[in-house]
């Protein structure tokens, strides 16, 4: 099969991939994006404006203790991974109606950059 070829089935087959989703980011790129966009209203540690995202990947949405969240978020069932995520930074709103957060990411590649980062920042450790 020549080169041509490959690429052809390549691109067919890439077409529709969610490679946003995939795409590994950057987390040193994600710690600045964090600290220019996200830390006016959050905290790794603690609460603020927004909640704490300390134990964010696991943790289900709208349970962070002492926080006090839009009955919209409290009522979804899901919890943060990679994908919810990059769906939530995308367009808060659209995903979980009535909650409180007005900000979103625009680029894919500053979302896979901050949820890098997060992934790093946020685990737990005892």
């Amino acid at each position: 099969m020549n080169n041509f070829r490959i690429a052809t089935l390549l691109s067919v087959f890439m077409s529709g991939w969610p490679f946003h989703v995939l795409a590994a980011g950057d987390a040193q790129r994600g710690s600045v994006i964090y600290q220019s966009k996200c830390a006016t209203c959050h905290s790794i540690d603690y609460n603020g404006m927004g909640p704490a995202h300390k134990g964010l990947f696991g943790r289900k949405a709208g349970s962070q203790a002492d926080f006090d969240y839009s009955a919209a978020l409290r009522a979804v069932n899901f919890r943060w991974d990679e994908t919810t995520l990059n769906k939530w930074l995308t367009n808060p709103e659209k995903m979980v109606p009535g909650q409180k957060m007005g900000f979103s990411v625009a680029s894919p590649k500053e979302r896979a950059d901050l949820i890098a980062y997060l992934k790093i920042a946020t685990a737990k450790h005892d």
